[in-house]
């Protein structure tokens, strides 16, 4: 079965962020600098609970950057408690940080166990970030 045939639900949330500290690792004289940022954040919606997660950026001295990143997921997801991985993508352009994540298979715990899923986030630098799951149980 294809994960086109899976039957999924979509989870929508707000994060809010609460811990956001970069530590550059690597500024050349030309070229992107690289950054590895550690960020703790809440989930509210569908998606409720504390996210931990750090990221890599490779930060162009225009402004804009690109990141990867895994993040730990401890709560509820429609109910359902326990804790999952993801692992995100994604850009900073002007002043928009958007990207896409999954769920890393066979992260889930408790009763997330066999979740998966994937979707996406995008917010305005410094405000709240809009995002969205599009889930289903293995």
């Amino acid at each position: 079965m294809s994960i086109s045939d899976v039957s999924k639900t979509r989870a929508e949330a707000v994060i809010t962020v609460h811990t956001y500290q970069p530590a550059s690792y690597e500024t050349p004289a030309d070229g992107p600098s690289l950054t590895r940022i550690h960020v703790e954040e809440a989930f509210t919606g569908d998606i409720e609970g504390a996210g931990v997660v750090e990221f890599l950026q490779a930060a162009r001295a225009d402004g804009s950057a690109s990141f990867v990143g895994i993040e730990r997921v401890t709560g509820a997801v429609a109910g359902r408690t326990g804790s999952f991985l993801l692992q995100d993508s994604g850009t900073v352009t002007g002043s928009v940080v958007a990207g896409d994540w999954f769920v890393v298979p066979g992260s889930g715990t408790g009763e997330l166990a066999g979740l998966r899923g994937e979707g996406g986030f995008r917010a305005n630098l410094g405000e709240n970030a809009d995002v969205h799951l599009d889930y289903w149980f293995d």
